[in-house]
């Protein structure tokens, strides 16, 4: 009996034994589980995670293979980080090995594609366990809660988009050129200079210009001596050419009724003439003679040194100093462009009246974007060659929010001048709504030096999550834009001026003050406004109850007022 009796005591002590052994893997604690960030924040549209891990001295059986995997679970759905695999001592493999007795410390990271349902999140380790060949079921462990989504409110649509710009001038000066030559040594007018046609055009212009009320004309006379013959004699001459000149140019305006300014002086030794003459020639010696200019400033031992070139002297006299002895007869008038106001009404009234910068420039005199598109339209219609006219109209849809209007008017604009560095810019910033980042990254390579290009890489830069470099491009841009970058940089002070200066505020300026009221613990700030916020835009209250950013205060009352 008793034989039979300890027969199956030992059977039952081997199986018991044999159990405890095989299943000696113990549900893992989220103690010995270190999560970061946490909570979890999406960055870049991804949510990265590394999580350090730590198995207990004597937890992990030397036969065991262990497969862990992090899960991000939320309402409708789950997804699947990067697995790793872990093996006990007495496991033939390539994984990395825990020690039974010491236990161990492992690293895991994984990146999460972000989807908006994500807002309300769990993750979890899962675990694929065996020892030997036998299965061994362990429970998922929740390691973090929460996901913090502030980054996503970043939108392009809301930067300055680019303005082709106008080149209107409204009073437009031109000068006309006219010149009166002299023989060697002599300042007498000669009969045959005073009948060329080039002075009698240049007369007859500043009669016209005189004559018109919306032009306004001066006269300016510069006698000149060539540098030739010594400072005295040349003085002398320069100076009595200038009076002749004056002399004559007074009676012609006396008989024409001419009535504008002149004024008069004169160069005894046309250094500088004579300088831009000689670069502009292939006379022989030419680099000798510019360096005889360069290496001595005295106008005597100038002359000197260029007289002892012996070999270009004869070409220098022929050639280049008969053109310095002149009057140069210069009118510089100023043609007074339409009023803002004549402008404007065109704009509305007769476009066809306008030309091209007219009708650009009476856009930026309207605060209006239905007049603005208006007149855009006109530019497309009248002048269907020139780009601007569809990258402002485009400007104007993408302000009403008619995103593939305006993109096809960018594309438009690009057709027609490939170069548009404005339409690049703005299609930069709709690739960048659509998320794709590569494709913005390449049109803002082709954008030059538009005066906005900084906000759209402020804004690439956020997308990224170079968070500090986007503050950088922002600089001192007062847009909500540019105070999430400095929220996500930790900078609330900074931020929080940002927002105050931003103009035409919404209920995204609103939220985020509310968000950095939360990071800072001011409960009153957080109630004030998140109830602008809502006030702007109902849907904002269904989001605070569910951000992250507000989880301390979901059992605040005035919180729950506003939010439910």
């Amino acid at each position: 009996m008793k034989r039979q009796l300890i027969l199956p005591l030992l059977i039952l002590a081997a199986i018991t034994g044999f159990t405890s052994c095989s299943s000696k893997l113990n549900p893992l604690s989220s103690d010995y589980v270190k999560v970061t960030p946490q909570p979890l924040e999406v960055t870049a549209m991804k949510i990265p995670v590394n999580i350090d891990a730590t198995f207990p001295p004597k937890w992990f059986n030397k036969k065991a293979t262990l497969v862990v995997t992090p899960v991000l679970r939320y309402d409708g759905g789950e997804a699947w980080g990067t697995s790793y695999t872990y093996q006990g001592e007495k496991v033939a493999g390539n994984n990395q090995v825990i020690p039974y007795e010491k236990g161990g410390n492992v690293n895991m990271r994984s990146t999460f594609d972000y989807v908006p349902a994500m807002e309300k999140s769990s993750l979890f380790l899962t675990f694929e366990a065996k020892i030997g060949d036998k299965k061994v079921a362990l429970p998922d462990v929740q390691i973090g809660d929460g996901l913090n989504t502030t980054s996503t409110l970043v939108n392009p649509l809301t930067a300055n988009s680019a303005i082709a710009p106008d080149a209107f001038q409204k009073n437009i000066k031109q000068a006309y050129d006219a010149n009166i030559m002299f023989l060697i040594q002599q300042a007498e007018l000669r009969s045959s200079e005073l009948k060329k046609s080039e002075l009698e055009e240049w007369k007859g212009f500043v009669e016209n210009a005189n004559g018109d009320p919306k032009q306004k004309v001066n006269v300016e006379i510069s006698a000149y001596a060539s540098p030739d013959g010594g400072q005295e004699l040349n003085d002398k001459l320069a100076a009595n050419r200038e009076k002749n000149t004056n002399k004559y140019l007074n009676d012609q305006f006396k008989k024409s009724k001419v009535d504008v300014p002149v004024s008069a002086h004169y160069t005894a030794q046309d250094w500088e003439g004579f300088k831009q003459l000689v670069e502009k020639s292939n006379i022989q010696d030419k680099n000798l003679i510019l360096r005889v200019l360069s290496t001595y400033t005295d106008p005597a031992e100038r002359e000197k040194q260029i007289k002892n070139i012996s070999s270009v002297y004869s070409t220098l006299a022929e050639e280049i100093l008969p053109q310095l002895r002149r009057s140069r007869l210069t009118a510089n008038v100023e043609i007074i462009g339409k009023s803002d106001e004549e402008i404007s009404r065109l704009a509305a009234s007769s476009p066809k009246s306008l030309t091209v910068e007219e009708l650009l420039y009476a856009a930026t005199l309207t605060q209006n974007n239905s007049q603005k598109a208006a007149i855009y339209q006109s530019v497309t219609q009248l002048y269907p060659k020139d780009y601007r006219g569809f990258n402002n109209l485009g400007v104007t849809k993408l302000e009403n929010g008619q995103v593939a209007d305006a993109e096809s008017l960018f594309s438009k604009a690009l057709q027609l001048s490939s170069k548009a560095p404005e339409s690049n810019m703005n299609l930069g910033l709709i690739a960048l709504s659509k998320g794709n980042l590569s494709a913005a990254e390449q049109y803002f390579g082709k954008s030059g030096n538009v005066p906005e290009l900084n906000e759209s890489l402020g804004i690439l830069a956020l997308e990224k999550g170079d968070y500090n470099k986007a503050v950088n491009y922002f600089g001192n841009t007062a847009s909500n834009n540019a105070a999430l970058a400095q929220i996500m940089t930790k900078d609330y002070n900074k931020a929080s001026s940002t927002l105050n200066k931003v103009t035409d505020a919404d209920a995204t300026t609103s939220y985020l003050k509310a968000i950095i009221a939360a990071r800072t613990n001011n409960v009153n700030g957080v109630v004030t406004n998140l109830k602008d916020a809502v006030s702007k835009d109902k849907s904002v209250a269904a989001k605070a109850l569910n951000d992250n950013e507000f989880v301390k205060f979901v059992t605040n009352p005035q919180f729950l007022g506003i939010v439910k």
